[in-house]
């Protein structure tokens, strides 16, 4: 039999705007994202919160995910100094089997738990838990825990509500996933629908809803606006929730979206073209194609004349291997076929023009029972050069592409007139939608400050950073190209 507990009292109520329309929110995937300050993981714990004492008892579970226990100390802190003003039956139980669970009178259960890689599935496997969170989704570098806990997202009790809930700013290693998934489809608020008919929403708070906040702080968002002045991308992610920001990124402040990407336009003849590979299998393998600058002038999209430094680089196609609808999920293709799709794809663009062979990662390259992917490549036509991956090569491979970043972006003279480029830069066509959604993007490693993170999704930047290492690509034929 459940417990009947005393009527819970009035202690702990949504804000009016966002938080009330998180808690309230029909749709089974919400996500609660914006600026720093509307109470999020509070709004989190509430919508867990209101369906104790409903009748459901031990049928209402609820799991609420970190990346680890340290990083949950915040969340307890909240639940701490809510709950048991709330629900006066309820207990925490912080350590021994089962810690770091809240019990209510009524028989309900929530636990807050960690999971960093995939295999930590292992420890819910089976389990049921109607009701799942992720607090600050973008800690996750990629979508594969989000995605493989949802399994668990259910209950054998009929009537018993399902949700999916997680909160972020939009920062953070899992910037670029969380993006494409809940931000780039459509405004915020406007509910997606994929081919399945699953739905899911982002729905936007804002610091200046927090009324208690304002109120007990007023001079928190002056602090803030202070704390990122120097860095204005920062300031439009904690300020005003903005998603078009590269704040905390390995290539924050030398890549610009306005100034690096480029509307395509037909390459001059005496501009040599070759590819750039980087392979995956059960990870998406990535092929740029590139063409180098030899200092002539050239007419843009918009008919204006425009001469780029020799030696520049610009990426004017890729094709990117991952699965649709995933993220950092690979074709599993062979190399011969990958090959043939290469070949395809030239043949179709640049029918008058030979590709020059450029460099692919060097592991193409091992033989393993007389046989390396690079042979099956060659065989079906495509050959390649061995990247340069010596010792030092990858932070200067990085560092490089910084550089050439900071040499595309226009500066001015003291009478603010804008001045020609003097260095080689790197610039991207906009057809490179991969490029431009995971590059940008990629953090930092913690550890390694000048180094990007391998777990992010950083197989476009590895195959760029194996173009900007390598010698000039010579000119194998004459012909134009229109993209």
């Amino acid at each position: 039999m459940t417990a009947v507990a005393a009527e819970p009292r009035i202690a702990w109520a949504p804000l009016p705007g966002s938080q009330t329309l998180f808690v309230t929110s029909p749709i089974y995937e919400t996500l609660y994202e914006g600026t720093r300050g509307p109470g999020k993981t509070n709004a989190l714990l509430l919508d867990f919160c209101q369906h104790v004492g409903q009748g459901m008892g031990q049928a209402w579970r609820g799991i609420l995910f970190r990346q680890n226990y340290p990083a949950l100390a915040d969340v307890v802190e909240k639940a701490d100094e809510w709950i048991p003003r709330t629900f006066p039956g309820a207990h925490f139980r912080e350590s021994g089997p089962g810690g770091y669970t809240w019990e209510f009178a009524t028989g309900e259960e929530l636990l807050f738990r960690y999971i960093d890689k995939p295999r930590d599935y292992r420890n819910y496997h089976g389990h049921e838990y109607p009701w799942m969170a992720f607090d600050e989704l973008t800690n996750w570098s990629d979508d594969r825990c989000y995605n493989i806990m949802q399994s668990c997202c259910r209950s054998s009790t009929a009537g018993v509500p399902r949700k999916l809930r997680s909160t972020t700013n939009p920062y953070g290693p899992g910037h670029h996933w969380v993006k494409a998934r809940f931000i780039d489809p459509a405004a915020r608020g406007t509910v997606i629908t994929d081919e399945r008919g699953n739905q899911r929403v982002a729905l936007h708070g804002h610091w200046s809803e927090n009324v208690h906040l304002v109120a007990a702080d007023p001079g928190y968002i002056t602090r803030l606006l202070s704390a990122t002045d120097d860095d204005p991308d920062q300031q439009a992610a904690w300020v005003d929730g903005s998603w078009d920001i590269v704040a905390g990124t390995f290539f924050g402040g030398s890549w610009s979206r306005v100034h690096h990407v480029l509307q395509a336009f037909e390459i001059p003849a005496t501009w040599p073209m070759d590819r750039a590979f980087d392979w995956g299998s059960s990870k998406p393998f990535s092929v740029g194609w590139w063409a180098e600058c030899d200092g002539s002038r050239v007419t843009l999209a918009d008919g204006a004349q425009r001469t780029f430094p020799r030696g520049t680089l610009i990426r004017v196609a890729e094709w990117y291997g991952c699965r649709p609808g995933k993220t950092n999920v690979g074709l599993q293709m062979e190399g011969g076929d990958i090959a043939r799709g290469i070949l395809e794809r030239q043949k179709y663009a640049w029918p008058k023009r030979i590709i020059a062979p450029g460099p692919a990662d060097s592991s193409i390259f091992d033989v393993q029972d007389g046989h390396s992917i690079a042979s099956s490549f060659e065989k079906a036509g495509v050959t390649w050069t061995a990247a340069n991956k010596g010792p030092g090569s990858r932070k200067n491979g990085w560092q490089l592409m910084r550089d050439r970043f900071g040499a595309g972006r226009p500066k001015k003279d003291r009478a603010g007139n804008t001045l020609p480029l003097e260095e080689p830069g790197l610039f991207i066509f906009a057809n490179c939608t991969n490029f431009i959604r995971t590059v940008p993007m990629l953090p930092r490693d913690e550890k390694k400050p000048d180094d990007i993170d391998t777990n992010a999704e950083d197989h476009v930047a590895d195959e760029s950073r194996y173009r900007v290492l390598a010698p000039p690509a010579p000119l194998l034929e004459t012909g134009t190209i229109s993209m």
